[in-house]
């Protein structure tokens, strides 16, 4: 293998030059300027993807891109025609929204020129897409929130293939992020459950701090399905996702029915139905269903609670994180991809390297973990003042590589944790072992928006058996404010 090592190698270059990253991130958080209220939270709804085939009819309004070429000024849902109105005209009258349509015959972009380019919006909105999103267009979706933008996908109940092209929600979503350019391996955490639930009013967990179930717009209590389908969650692959709402009977890692997560700097949000934000009005020859106002339900509150935290209006993330405030957007490890040697970290001697044994990701060092093929323990470290009123996401990318051939037991592991400024284990975020051996190296992100106004340590703990190296490989670490 590869990550064999037979002896340490050790650097020249000076290291743990802790004093300068915290008052690097002390500045930034002195200089972030208030939040402007004037400016809008971008919002942009897909309309390029059959959202209104068959009885469908999930738009903001028939004025597209901009829907106040159909009223200014709306003040009711009838104001503006689409099942989705009741949505776009509530946050409208907020004045704190600036909302666009992706038109029929248009294409998801980033980084373009177009008006409705992804680069100009802060949240996308996904309402039942009918037609599988191109190569192109997945690489934008993805690129776009991993770099900060908030991404709003919801689904249908499998079988809901409205333009009869052999492709439903389900298929479509799950195909987003399981094939793509930019993160195949479970980026969100979650894969959407190839179901049909006729009925159900989903309960909300007890969690009085979580922005989406208690925002601005009210508490959210239960939602609806009518026809829909759940999501099955997968922690061990993203920390951050976590479950909102419930299918009844149902909780932990299956029958989710809402749920979020973050990916890169970004993050997502997950719908089990379409109903739930059908508000019954829309263009003539569809048959729909008043979800949006169901008495039994809170669902207005739970979608525009969520645009709000995806847009970045709320500073307490879905995934349970820090307190109210601004924040300056910042990327705040010092010598994330280790290209200044041990500047700035805390490692076993050997740890970063250059050496050719294992493949940087990108430049020439790493951190390189172990491999060595007999018992050892190798830590890398870094600590850093998270900005109150921040949500903040750590990211890293991590490649496993290994001698053990066992598909069952844990020999060697690595364990991502955040301490305390006494050295006390906050949490551990994840825990990989030889079982995760894979080729190239995987992105893996952690909400860390609960440690906001604290000074923290990141670690990484490596931990070798006595016979037969396992690699733990670390490169283009991130601990993204925003």
């Amino acid at each position: 293998m590869l990550g064999f090592r037979r002896s340490r190698h050790r650097l020249t270059t000076a290291t743990a030059v802790f004093g300068l990253l915290v008052a690097g991130a002390a500045v930034q958080a002195s200089a972030a300027a208030p939040a402007a209220a004037a400016t809008p939270h971008r919002i942009l709804f897909d309309n390029a993807h059959a959202e209104t085939a068959g009885n469908a009819d999930w738009i903001i309004s028939t004025s597209q891109p901009d829907p106040l070429g159909q009223d200014s000024s709306p003040s009711s849902e009838t104001d503006w025609t689409g099942a989705l109105s009741s949505w776009g005209v509530a946050l409208q009258k907020t004045g704190d929204y600036s909302l666009k349509t992706l038109p029929s015959g248009s294409s998801l972009a980033y980084g373009g020129s177009t008006a409705t380019d992804l680069s100009n919006f802060d949240t996308l909105v996904l309402p039942e897409p009918n037609t599988l999103f191109t190569t192109a267009e997945k690489t934008a979706i993805m690129t776009f929130v991993k770099n900060g933008g908030g991404l709003f996908m919801i689904s249908d109940h499998t079988g809901a293939d409205r333009n009869n092209d052999g492709e439903d929600a389900v298929e479509i979503l799950n195909d987003l992020m399981t094939n793509n350019s930019v993160d195949s391996t479970d980026p969100f955490g979650f894969s959407i459950d190839s179901l049909s639930i006729s009925s159900d009013y989903p309960s909300a967990i007890s969690d009085s701090s979580n922005a989406v179930l208690h925002g601005s717009f009210g508490t959210v209590t239960k939602s609806l399905i009518a026809s829909g389908t759940t999501a099955t969650l997968k922690p061990a692959d993203n920390s951050a996702v976590k479950g909102l709402l419930y299918r009844t009977g149902y909780s932990g890692n299956t029958g989710a029915f809402f749920a979020t997560s973050t990916f890169g700097s970004g993050r997502v949000a997950f719908w089990g139905d379409s109903s739930p934000i059908d508000d019954g009005t829309g263009q003539s020859g569809n048959t729909l269903y008043d979800g949006w106002n169901d008495t039994g339900a809170t669902n207005a509150a739970l979608a525009l609670n969520a645009t709000e935290w995806l847009a970045g209006a709320s500073s307490s993330g879905g995934g349970g994180g820090g307190g109210g405030g601004t924040c300056t957007a910042a990327q705040l490890l010092a010598n994330p991809g280790f290209e200044s040697g041990s500047t700035s970290w805390t490692a076993t001697s050997g740890v970063i390297t250059n050496s050719s044994g294992e493949a940087a990701r990108t430049g020439s060092y790493k951190a390189w973990l172990n491999g060595y093929g007999s018992a050892n323990t190798d830590t890398l470290s870094q600590s850093v003042t998270i900005p109150s009123g921040c949500a903040a996401t750590l990211n890293f990318y991590l490649h496993v590589d290994t001698a053990e051939t066992t598909t069952s037991t844990a020999y060697d592991t690595l364990k991502a944790q955040v301490l305390n400024s006494s050295g006390t284990v906050l949490s551990t975020l994840a825990t990989y072992s030889n079982l995760n051996a894979a080729s190239g190296y995987t992105l893996r992100s952690f909400d860390l928006s609960g440690y906001a106004g604290q000074t923290v340590t990141v670690k990484f703990t490596g931990t070798e058996g006595s016979t037969l190296q396992t690699s733990f490989v670390l490169d283009d670490t991130a601990l993204n404010v925003s």
